[in-house]
């Protein structure tokens, strides 16, 4: 995992160093003293950075060619693109800029979180829920369409800086980081106005057989240690991600996520059960290792499953060791 901790009270070697960790830009402002304060946590496709600036900083800036969220705390971000004034102010979350566009404005004495991954990843996600479009995806609006929405999208933010990406010491692995990352792109779909339709084309529901079931399960279970979306499993047995949904409803009552991830809690649960506790191997190992990154969700769901927490399946209290 990448780390980095600036700080500085210079104009100028701010401007260089978020010209280095953005985009180039310029940036202004008025005080003697203006202190700023970057923390970033950076693994795979995603990056979380902890922004403290203490004055009123005019940036003028190039495009990002990143997704880019801002969860706003304190102060006020002012967004001055293409000649309009946007304020946002502490509990919004939004979109600062369009990946490929330039932007301006001026953060005001303003403490915030920016989550950034690659837009492609947008492109996964909408093909997983089934969802097309003319070309990549591309968000219309920066701001949610509900309140509801604005939540849920600075929650996720919330959850890969404090869960995923929060120090070196609690890294959870590069397939936790995927997932984390893929669940951030899908409740900015379901957050974010965007250009994508999910209308169902008659091949999904013929191609939502049985046999794209079978197909679709023994991918699974070979590659659930891989990191794989639904686009993959699709892929591999040459149907559409919306068809692999439709089949799955249809004959396992569940859906193809959900199967890798039933798949990936047995392979867990197996690693538990073998696992020495006196060799240094914790719960939270096996279950980054799995792609779970929060330890108390995965509990939580190892206990809904099998009855027991996964700390007592290690040591090997309450049932056989198999």
């Amino acid at each position: 995992m990448e780390s980095v901790d600036f700080r500085s009270g210079s104009l100028d070697a701010t401007e260089a160093f978020l010209s280095s960790a953005y985009t180039p830009m310029r940036i202004g402002g008025s005080v003697s003293d203006a202190q700023v304060r970057v923390t970033r946590r950076a693994a795979g496709p995603l990056s979380v950075d902890r922004l403290a600036v203490n004055f009123d900083m005019g940036y003028d800036a190039g495009s990002l060619g990143r997704i880019c969220l801002v969860s706003m705390h304190a102060g006020t971000l002012v967004d001055r693109t293409d000649g309009r004034e946007t304020v946002y102010g502490p509990g919004e979350t939004f979109l600062l800029a369009q990946p490929d566009l330039p932007y301006q404005g001026e953060v005001r004495s303003a403490r915030y979180t920016i989550a950034m991954f690659d837009p492609a990843l947008l492109d996964r996600m909408a093909a997983a829920g089934g969802a097309a479009g003319p070309g990549p995806v591309r968000l219309t609006g920066s701001r949610a369409v509900t309140e509801a929405g604005n939540k849920r999208l600075g929650a996720a933010i919330a959850y890969v800086r404090d869960a995923v990406l929060n120090d070196a010491a609690s890294f959870p692995g590069a397939l936790a980081v995927s997932t984390a990352a893929q669940h951030l792109a899908a409740v900015v779909l379901a957050s974010l106005p965007h250009t994508v339709r999910t209308a169902p084309a008659r091949v999904d529901t013929r191609d939502a057989d049985s046999g794209t079931l079978r197909r679709a399960v023994s991918f699974i279970e070979d590659n659930a240690h891989r990191d794989i979306a639904l686009a993959d499993i699709a892929t591999a047995v040459r149907v559409t991600p919306r068809a692999l949904q439709y089949a799955f409803r249809r004959h396992a009552g569940t859906t193809p996520l959900g199967f890798l991830r039933r798949v990936r809690l047995e392979r867990a649960h197996a690693d538990l059960a073998a696992a020495d506790p006196y060799a240094g191997v914790t719960v939270t190992q096996i279950a980054a290792h799995w792609g779970f990154a929060h330890s108390g969700r995965f509990a939580a769901l190892y206990r809904s499953v099998y009855g027991r927490a996964p700390s007592l399946a290690l040591k090997g209290v309450g049932a056989e060791r198999r």
